[in-house]
C-alpha cells in the first residue's frame, strides 16, 4: 500500500462491524491505506467504534449541532468520505451536502428529493408504481377508513415513516385497527412468499451499475440473520426500473420485496443507505463499498456484476472486549 491514507467517517456506527470490515477489505483490494473514523452517541458501547482507528461522541442526529459537529471533526481530521448508516441522519446530511463538498468531502447520500420519497412509504409506493415497479396495494389509514371496498384480509398496518419493521402489525378485520395511532399510518395488502433484499449501486451519473439480491432466510430484529445470494433476471429488471424512478439516487441503496406466489414480486421498502445485510453482497463480490471509496477519491469504478450466486451468510453472536 502506498501514499497517504484515505480518511473516512462512519456515522451512527453502532453495531455495523461488518460494514467496517467491508471497507477495510475494499481498501486492501485497491492497494490504498484506509484510516477509518467512526462516531456514535455512545462510542464506548459501539462495536463498530471499537474496531475503528479513531472514534468520537456525536450528538443525536436529530440535534441542531449534529451536522456542525460532523463538519468540525471532518475538517480537523482531513476526512474525505462520510458514510451514514441510519435513516434519520440521511435528511440532514443531504440538506448540508454542499457544505461538506466545499471542504472536499464526499457524503455518501442520495439527493434530498430521494430521501424525502423513501422516508414516506406511501409516496414511495406511488413513485414506484408510476415507474412500473410492482408494489402492493397501499393506502393511508385515513383513506382506508373511508373506503375498504376491494381490500382482501388480512392486511398490514405500518408507520408511514417507519423502519426496521417498527410498528408493523397484521390486522385480520376492521376491529383490529386502533382508534388512534401515535403517528401517521398506512394500510398495505399482506404479501406471502419468500422475502428478498436487493442491494444496488448507482453511480454519480444515476446509472445502476449492479444489483445483488439475497433471500432473507431468517431475520432477527428487522435485520437478516441468514441469507443467500440469488441471481434472477426479473429482480435485476425491477432494480433498474427502481433506479430510474429515483433520478437522484446515488451510491449504495437496498430495497425489499416479497415474491408472492399469486401476485409475483412486490417491492415494499427502500433504504437509501447501506443495509444491514450488505456484507453478504460484499463477500459475494459486489465491490459496492469499494466503488464508494473510489468515487470519494476520484478513481475509476470497478465492475459490480461478477458476483457469486448461491453464497450463504450465517450470522452469529460475537463479542468485543475492551
Amino acid at each position: 500500500m502506498t501514499g497517504l491514507p484515505i480518511k473516512m467517517l462512519l456515522t451512527s456506527a453502532g453495531r455495523r462491524a461488518g460494514l467496517v470490515e467491508s471497507f477495510r477489505r475494499s481498501a486492501e483490494r485497491m492497494g490504498v491505506k484506509l484510516e477509518l473514523h467512526a462516531c456514535d452517541l455512545h462510542p464506548e458501547l459501539s462495536a463498530a467504534c471499537a474496531l475503528a482507528d479513531q472514534h468520537f461522541t456525536a450528538p443525536p442526529c436529530t440535534h441542531s449541532e449534529y451536522i456542525p459537529a460532523l463538519l468540525d471533526y471532518a475538517r480537523q481530521n482531513d476526512i474525505v468520505l462520510v458514510v451514514p448508516t441510519i435513516d434519520t441522519e440521511l435528511q440532514p446530511l443531504a440538506t448540508r451536502r454542499a457544505d461538506f463538498a466545499a471542504l472536499g468531502i464526499y457524503v455518501h447520500v442520495s439527493s434530498l428529493d430521494v430521501i424525502d420519497i423513501v422516508r414516506d412509504k406511501k409516496r414511495t409506493m406511488d413513485v414506484l408504481a408510476h415507474a412500473d415497479v410492482p408494489v402492493p396495494r397501499t393506502a393511508t389509514l385515513e383513506d382506508f377508513r373511508q373506503c375498504q371496498e376491494g381490500w382482501k384480509w388480512p392486511l398490514f398496518v405500518k408507520p408511514v415513516a417507519g423502519s426496521a419493521s417498527r410498528g408493523v402489525a397484521l390486522i385480520c378485520s376492521p376491529a383490529d385497527l386502533k382508534h388512534e395511532y401515535d403517528e401517521p399510518m398506512l394500510v398495505q395488502e399482506a404479501l406471502q412468499g419468500d422475502e428478498y433484499t436487493i442491494n444496488i449501486f448507482v453511480d454519480e451519473g444515476g446509472v445502476m451499475r449492479g444489483a445483488i439480491p439475497h433471500l432473507r432466510i431468517s431475520v432477527r430484529a428487522g435485520e437478516v440473520e441468514k441469507g443467500r445470494t440469488v441471481r434472477r433476471a426479473d429482480f435485476d429488471a425491477i432494480a433498474r426500473n427502481l433506479a430510474v424512478s429515483l433520478p437522484g439516487a446515488r451510491g449504495v441503496l437496498c430495497f425489499q420485496l416479497f415474491d408472492d406466489p399469486k401476485l409475483g414480486p412486490r417491492v415494499f421498502e427502500i433504504n437509501a443507505r447501506f443495509g444491514g445485510g450488505y456484507p453478504l453482497a460484499d463477500h459475494a463480490g459486489g465491490h459496492f463499498a469499494e466503488n464508494v471509496l473510489r468515487t470519494a477519491i476520484g478513481m475509476p469504478l470497478v465492475a459490480c456484476h461478477d458476483w457469486q450466486d448461491g453464497l450463504t451468510m450465517l450470522r452469529y453472536d460475537s463479542a468485543i472486549f475492551l
